[in-house]
């Protein structure tokens, strides 16, 4: 490559050499230079070249008038010129460095961004007096021991290439690249900039303060924005942002006019609203010449960091397109004395400075061009008066850096003159003339304090991580223009401390009261989840409603949490309530309501039964057993108060007595009942003559039929309650919104058993007294059984499948009410017609009567 370029070069017709006349810069003139003893070499990017857009035109295969258009001053960077004179002079006048030495010169070279153009002023500062002879030097004194360059990677790679080839020591001021920091390629750079590994953490955390997670990168196309693009991508993906787009600009030899055609519209039109611009200014030269005419209907928010200078661009009103632009500027200390030297400078100070005196008539026409004052140089103004477009009173990051690269210089010089100006001296030499090579054992152990009180290395891998202010760049509608500082990251700082925005400080946009939204979709508030879409990135996504017992309370969430079970989701599904406890409570109406009802019914059966003690000699509470008929009677009563065990919380007493209670007591009712019919069947098949079968007419009969049938369900309930008796629990899932108390029954088979028993015993009794309804008897009670067991067993019956098909305390009320219904049906049906002949036929109820309606039905026969 560097041999074929050299032939190309030597090739170059003599317009070449002279097109540069007009600015002077390759002339070794006062104005580019100052002289000394030893002198340092500077390249400084003064001015941008526009190249044309025509394809198929390079470097060298058209005229140079045609192929470079303009020349621009890039105004900002003569402070650049200015610190490195500022540096010299600070140096000749310490006495304590280079004491021996008359003084310390330098020469300014303009550093295009070209390959072509950046190896041939190379070349021509090695040969001296811009000469063009490769491997030849014209240089008769003013001797040359290194160069200060590379504003950009790009430049410190093509002069390192060339200067590697003479082990000229190169010292880069520009952004630290870590590709420079291979010493098997290049052992003769030196960076002096800090590390920036940590800035895409910084522009990370500010995109996660501000929920920005749609956001486009525009970065060089180079190792160095290959590298921030790797690590910026894997920091986002932790932080679930996502880039929606990746523009990589072309280093070197760019095409202005077709980028604008091409390259902007595609950031300007897209919906995203943030855009990291990662680089330095010259390799983002596009942007200056690039920025939309219509800013104010798509306006953007810029994060940029310092290396690129956002209010560097060529027309005065383009700093609308980037109001509101968040950089990363890299701290730096203020050095002594500085600023009262900018304040000094003028074309009257320095007259032997032609660049000077051009730099101020650029720069100050350009002011009174805008002010409409008539043109002129203003001879007696000062740099204060330029607006930042132009100057900046504050040192930049470059110009700190070319500082403390001159300093590194000059004292590795020092250290090489006092070892070596002894033994020159012995030997009787007048002059020291270093070679450049001599001073990297110099400069690869160079460590000093400036005057700012800040530790400088050269070694790489000494390099302390950079710290950042966020400065936030404003332009407003007067057209003027600052740089405000918003936050600051520092990243060895503890977690907290390391990254401080001041909202309040921060303008957004021209029209805008709140924080932009850089989302590819809209969040999902409280209630809903992130669907994602297929195929799309993770920041694409749908919102999706959160399932049945699911929430989410907060924005953005990627799944929805169950409520704890004794809670549940509200309406709108982002917020846990806690479930209402559910029983049935004597205190709420249905509750009371059918308390009251049991007591009702179980007073009516105890006065039943105390008018049938009342009347027990009548022949209406003789018939059909009278001890059966009490104990129905108090059964009954038993029967009614039971219900009342299944309202109220339940307890384990409750639980334990409510279904074995109420299994007894129906037990005791239905083989009463049973033990009427069959006394009834009996009666008239023992009263038939001849018969032999009166001795099962005796009481004590039917009473042993009620013990046996009742012993039976005894057993039945013993053994429910030993194996698996009932107990409290909750139901916390019938209900959403329901924590149910319930009893649970232990055995469901136990509690069937005892259920199913009272029912065969009820079919049992059903059964006989429909057989006994026709039998003739003034007293007959087997048409009311029957009638009363029908409906008995109606209610039952209808009881399975309604308490199956319920929940909580609809199940408890179901059971109430079969209790009460099948209760009061009993009561009813088989007492309440003799309650209507003891009470209102009395006549009806002597054994008078019973003779005449027997002797009547006789005569019928």
């Amino acid at each position: 490559m560097i041999p074929v370029l050299l032939v190309m070069l030597l090739q170059l017709p003599p317009s070449v050499h002279k097109m540069e006349k007009a600015i002077s810069f390759l002339k070794n003139s006062s104005g580019f230079s100052r002289d000394g003893h030893l002198v340092i070499g500077n390249f400084l990017p003064m001015h941008s070249v526009e190249v044309s857009n025509i394809r198929g035109e390079g470097l060298f295969r058209s005229h140079p008038n045609k192929s470079y258009r303009d020349y621009k001053w890039l105004h900002k960077n003569y402070q650049q010129v200015l610190v490195l004179v500022f540096a010299m002079e600070e140096i000749n006048r310490d006495p304590n460095l280079l004491p021996n030495i008359s003084s310390l010169g330098f020469h300014v070279y303009n550093a295009y961004h070209s390959d072509g153009r950046t190896l041939e002023s190379s070349l021509k500062w090695l040969s001296g007096q811009g000469q063009l002879i490769p491997n030849y030097s014209c240089w008769e004194q003013n001797q040359p021991v290194a160069i200060i360059g590379g504003a950009t990677s790009a430049l410190s790679i093509q002069m390192g290439t060339l200067l590697e080839l003479y082990k000229f020591p190169q010292i880069s001021y520009g952004p630290f690249d870590s590709i420079l920091s291979d010493k098997t390629q290049f052992s003769s750079l030196y960076q002096m900039a800090q590390r920036d590994s940590s800035l895409h953490h910084g522009m990370v955390r500010l995109m996660v303060k501000f929920a920005w997670t749609w956001v486009g990168l525009v970065t060089t196309d180079d190792m160095r924005g290959e590298e921030f693009l790797w690590n910026l991508r894997g920091d986002m993906i932790k932080h679930d942002i996502c880039l929606a787009y990746t523009e990589k600009l072309p280093v070197s030899e760019r095409r202005h006019t077709e980028s604008h055609d091409m390259f902007m519209p595609r950031i300007i039109q897209s919906s995203v609203r943030v855009i990291i611009i990662h680089g330095d200014t010259e390799s983002l030269m596009i942007l200056r010449y690039s920025q939309p005419i219509f800013y104010h209907a798509l306006w953007k928010v810029w994060i940029t960091t310092s290396h690129w200078d956002i209010t560097m661009r060529p027309q005065w009103n383009d700093g609308y397109s980037f109001h509101g632009a968040l950089s990363f500027s890299q701290m730096t200390k203020e050095i002594p004395g500085f600023k009262s030297f900018l304040k000094t400078v003028s074309p009257a100070k320095y007259p032997e400075d032609p660049l000077l005196k051009d730099f101020w008539c650029s720069a100050f026409k350009g002011l009174k061009k805008m002010e409409n004052e008539p043109n002129e140089c203003s001879p007696n103004a000062s740099l204060e008066m330029l607006p930042l477009q132009f100057f900046d009173m504050a040192m930049s990051g470059l110009s700190y850096t070319i500082y403390n690269a001159v300093h590194a210089v000059a004292r590795a010089l020092h250290e090489m003159f006092l070892l070596t100006s002894e033994r020159e001296y012995i030997r009787g030499e007048e002059t020291w003339v270093p070679q450049p090579w001599q001073l990297h054992n110099y400069l690869k152990k160079m460590h000093f304090i400036n005057s700012a009180g800040d530790q400088v290395f050269l070694d790489d891998m000494e390099n302390s991580e950079a710290h950042y202010n966020i400065v936030e760049y404003l332009f407003f509608h007067n057209e003027t223009e600052t740089l405000v500082k918003v936050g600051q990251f520092i990243p060895n700082a503890p977690y907290g401390q390391d990254f401080t925005i001041y909202n309040e400080a921060i303008v957004w946009g021209w029209n805008e009261p709140k924080v932009p939204q850089a989302v590819c979709s809209d969040s999902c508030g409280p209630g809903f989840r992130k669907t994602p879409r297929e195929g799309e990135p993770v920041c694409c996504f749908d919102c999706s409603s959160c399932p049945e017992g699911e929430i989410s309370n907060q924005t953005n969430m990627k799944h929805c949490v169950k409520c704890p079970e004794v809670e549940y989701p509200n309406r709108k599904r982002d917020l846990c309530l806690p479930k209402a406890i559910i029983f049935l409570d004597i205190k709420e109406p249905l509750g009371i309501t059918l308390a009251c009802v049991a007591l009702f019914f179980s007073v009516l059966s105890a006065l039943i039964l105390g008018m049938f003690v009342k009347f027990r000699d009548t022949s209406v509470v003789k018939a059909n057993n009278r001890i059966l008929s009490y104990t129905l009677l108090i059964s009954l009563t038993f029967c009614f108060l039971c219900s009342l065990l299944f309202i109220g919380r339940p307890t384990a007493a409750t639980c334990l007595l409510r279904q074995t209670t109420f299994g007894l007591v129906f037990t005791v009712a239905v083989s009463s009942i049973l033990g009427k019919t069959i006394l009834v069947v009996l009666a008239f098949k023992v009263t038939k003559p001849g018969s032999r079968s009166k001795v099962w007419l005796q009481p004590r009969v039917s009473n042993c039929i009620v013990v046996l049938c009742s012993g039976i369900q005894v057993t039945l309930c013993g053994i429910w309650l030993g194996i698996s008796p009932p107990f409290p629990d909750t139901d916390m899932h019938s209900e959403p919104n329901q924590i149910i108390i319930k009893c649970n029954e232990g055995s469901v088979f136990g509690f069937y058993c005892v259920l199913g028993y009272i029912g065969f015993l009820a079919l049992g009794s059903f059964t006989v007294a429909f057989l006994a309804r026709s039998l003739p008897d003034t007293f007959n009670e087997a048409k009311f059984i029957t009638f009363s067991m029908m409906i008995f067993c109606s209610v039952w019956l209808s009881f399975l499948p309604t308490y199956q098909s319920t929940k909580g305390k609809a199940m408890v009320v179901v059971e109430i009410f079969s209790i009460l219904a099948s209760s009061a049906s009993l009561l009813s049906c088989i007492f309440i017609p003799k309650c209507y002949v003891i009470l209102l036929r009395p006549n009806g109820n002597t054994q008078e009567f019973i003779r005449n309606n027997q002797t009547a039905r006789m005569r019928s026969i």
